[in-house]
C-alpha cells in the first residue's frame, strides 16, 4: 500500500526505526497509581456507532488493538442536538456540553455586525502560514478564545507547568479544541504548505512553526514526488462498486472516485498519524518524567462521508486503512516506557445519501427542508406586513432586520415565535423551538441517562444566548437537508437522531485486557475519567462524570463524582 509516495515512506519508515532506537524499554501499563507519561485523546471524525459495529469484525490493525486490550462503549453518546464538528469537538476534553463550553455550531450568525461567525474565529490571532498583509485562507484567523470552557490540558499545565499539550488534525476546530487555551501547539493541515497553526500578539510565526517545520519540508518533498492516488486494498470494498442516481444526477460509487484529493482520500488521516509521531519524537513527549497530553483529530472519515457517503466502496476503504495507521501509531506509543493511556471517540456520527439508505429499507429517507426558508419568509412577510426577509438560515433560524441585523424589541420574540409554529406544522419537520423557550428550561439533570433526553433538552444542551439561533428546527428522522451533488456533497450529518449522536467511546492501555461495556455513556465523560488517570482536578462544575475504569491500581474516581 503507497501512502504518500517512495520516498516520504522511506523517510516516515526511517522515522520510526529511529525513535524505536532511540527509546529502551517498553511501554508500561498504566495500571498503578503513577499517572502515565503520556495521554492520547484520538478523535475520527463523523465516526458513528454504526459504522465502529459494521466494521469491527474485520479491524485487525489499531481498532483491533483497542477492541481487545481496551474498554469498550459501543453506545457513546453526543448528548446535544446540533451534531456538528466544532461542538462535538468541544465536548470531549471539557467535560461540558456545547451550551456550556460557548460552542452551538460550526459557525453562527453574529446579530450586530450581520455576518457569519466561525465558531473559533480570532480578532487578534494572525495565521501562520499567511504573510504579513496577505489574503487570509482556511476559516481565516482563528485562536481558542471563543470556547469558553477549560480543557484537560488547561487543568494539567496549571498544575505542571512542565508538561506539554499539542494537538494534530486535518481541520483547525479538531486541532484548537483539542490542544485548548494553554496548549503548547495545535496545527491542523492546510493546502500546498502542511501543518500550519495561529500566532498569537507577540509572538511570530517561526517559532510557532517551529515544531512542525522539518515535518512540513519533508511532506512537501514527498508529495511532489510521484503521482499519488487511492485504490482498492480489499475486493470486499470492491464488491460495493455501483452506479447510482443522487437528486437526479449520476454518481459512480467507486475507486479510484471520479473526484480525487488527498484531504478527501485516507491519505489525510496518514499524514495526520505521521503528524502525531513526529510530535513524539521531536517534543519528547511522554519522554521527559512529566505526563504530557497529545490531541489526534482525523478528519478523512468526515470528508470521505460527505463527498461519498458511508455505504459504498470509498468508505469501506477508509476504515480498513485508518485501522492500519492507527495499528503503527499504537506500536509507536507502545515504545513509551512512562505508561501511555489512549481514548477513542468521534465528535459525531453521519448518514448516507437517502437513495441509498432507502435501498437499504429506510424508506423514510429523502432530500428535503431545502424551501422551508422560502416559505418561512413568505409566511412571516405576509403575516407581520414586512418589506424585507426576516428569517436567515445558518444551523437555524435568525429573525433579522433589512440590514441582515438582529432584531431588537419584543417584534423579535414575536417573529420567532410565529415561525417556530409556522415551522412546526410543516411537511418533514420534527420539530420546532423559540431559542427564548429553550433557554428558559432548566438543564438536564446530570442522572438522567443520554439515551432518554427528549428532543427538547438534547436542544438545550446546546443553546447559547446570543449565539444560537432564534429558532431550531429538527426535520425528521432520515431527511438530509439541501440537495445532493455528486463527488462534492451527497451525506451530511448535524441532526439531534442516534446515527449522528451515538459514537464508540474507547479507552486502552497497552497491556489491557479487553471488556465490553454496554451501558450507554456520553463524550463529556471523557475528560473527566481521564483527569481522575492523570490525577488532576478538572476546574469548575462537569456535565459528564468520572467512569471507574478499573484499571487494577489506576487512581479511582473522586468520591462523589
Amino acid at each position: 500500500m503507497k501512502r504518500l509516495s517512495a520516498a516520504f515512506a522511506a523517510l516516515t519508515v526511517a522515522a520510526a526505526a529511529s525513535t524505536a532506537a532511540a527509546q529502551s524499554g517498553q511501554s508500561r501499563p498504566a495500571t498503578s497509581a503513577e499517572p502515565p507519561a503520556l495521554v492520547v485523546m484520538i478523535v475520527v471524525d463523523q465516526f458513528s456507532a454504526n459504522l465502529f459495529n459494521q466494521h469491527r469484525a474485520r479491524f485487525t490493525g489499531g481498532l483491533r488493538t483497542l477492541i481487545d486490550q481496551g474498554r469498550v462503549y459501543p453506545n457513546g453518546y453526543h448528548a446535544h442536538a446540533a451534531t456538528e464538528t466544532c461542538p462535538g469537538h468541544a465536548t470531549i476534553l471539557t467535560g461540558v456540553h456545547p451550551a456550556t463550553a460557548g460552542i452551538p455550531g460550526n459557525d453562527w450568525h453574529d446579530a450586530e455586525a450581520g455576518a457569519k461567525t466561525y465558531c473559533l474565529a480570532s480578532e487578534t490571532a494572525t495565521l501562520a502560514h499567511v504573510p504579513e498583509g496577505g489574503e487570509p485562507t482556511d476559516n481565516g484567523p482563528v485562536g481558542p478564545e471563543r470556547l469558553d470552557a477549560s480543557t484537560l490540558g488547561d487543568w494539567l499545565k496549571a498544575v505542571s507547568p512542565d508538561s506539554r499539550v499539542f494537538a494534530v488534525s486535518g481541520k483547525d476546530r479538531g486541532a484548537i479544541t483539542l490542544a485548548g487555551h494553554q496548549g503548547d501547539g495545535a496545527f491542523w493541515l492546510t493546502d500546498d504548505f502542511g501543518f500550519t497553526t495561529y500566532v498569537r500578539p507577540g509572538e511570530t510565526a517561526e517559532v510557532r512553526l517551529a515544531p512542525v517545520a522539518e515535518f512540513n519540508a519533508d511532506l512537501r518533498r514527498g508529495m511532489s514526488i510521484g503521482e499519488l492516488t487511492w485504490d482498492y486494498t480489499s475486493e470486499q470494498c470492491r464488491a460495493l462498486e455501483a452506479d447510482w442516481t443522487i437528486s437526479g444526477r449520476p454518481f459512480r460509487a467507486a475507486l479510484p472516485p471520479a473526484r480525487f484529493a488527498v484531504d478527501v482520500s485516507p491519505i489525510l488521516d496518514e499524514i495526520t498519524l505521521d503528524g502525531a509521531a513526529m510530535l513524539i519524537d521531536t517534543q519528547q513527549l511522554g519522554q521527559r518524567g512529566v505526563t504530557d497530553i497529545l490531541g489526534v483529530s482525523l478528519s478523512a472519515t468526515d470528508r470521505i462521508g460527505h463527498t461519498f457517503g458511508s455505504q459504498g466502496p470509498e468508505m469501506c476503504e477508509q476504515m480498513l486503512r485508518l485501522d492500519l495507521a492507527l495499528g503503527q501509531f499504537l506500536e509507536r506509543l507502545e515504545q513509551l516506557p512512562g505508561g501511555v493511556v489512549v481514548a477513542l471517540t468521534a465528535d459525531h456520527g453521519g448518514g448516507d445519501f437517502p437513495e441509498r439508505w432507502a435501498a437499504q429499507g429506510f424508506t423514510e429517507a429523502r432530500w428535503g427542508g431545502y424551501d422551508l426558508m422560502t416559505g418561512g419568509n413568505a409566511a412571516m412577510r405576509a403575516q407581520f406586513d414586512l418589506d424585507h426577509d426576516p428569517l436567515f438560515f445558518n444551523s437555524g433560524f435568525y429573525v433579522v432586520d433589512a440590514e441582515g441585523r438582529g432584531m431588537a424589541g419584543p417584534e423579535r420574540a414575536e417573529i420567532a415565535a410565529a415561525a417556530a409554529a409556522w415551522f412546526s406544522q410543516q411537511p418533514l419537520v420534527a420539530a420546532a423551538f423559540t431559542l427564548d423557550d429553550i433557554l428558559g428550561d432548566p438543564m438536564p439533570p446530570r442522572d438522567l441517562s443520554v439515551q432518554e433526553l427528549t428532543l427538547r433538552q438534547r436542544h438545550r444542551l446546546n443553546a447559547v444566548a446570543g449565539r444560537s439561533a432564534d429558532v431550531l428546527v429538527s426535520l425528521d428522522p432520515g431527511v438530509m437537508p439541501g440537495q445532493g451533488r455528486p463527488n462534492a456533497y451527497v451525506s451530511g450529518h448535524g441532526t439531534p437522531w442516534d446515527y449522528d449522536r451515538r459514537v464508540p467511546i474507547l479507552f486502552w492501555t497497552p497491556g489491557g485486557e479487553g471488556q465490553e461495556r454496554v451501558l450507554p455513556i456520553a463524550t463529556i465523560d471523557i475528560a473527566p475519567t481521564l483527569a481522575a488517570v492523570i490525577g488532576v482536578d478538572p476546574e469548575g462544575q462537569m456535565d459528564g462524570r468520572c467512569l471507574e475504569l478499573g484499571w487494577g491500581d489506576a487512581p479511582a474516581c473522586p468520591s462523589g463524582d
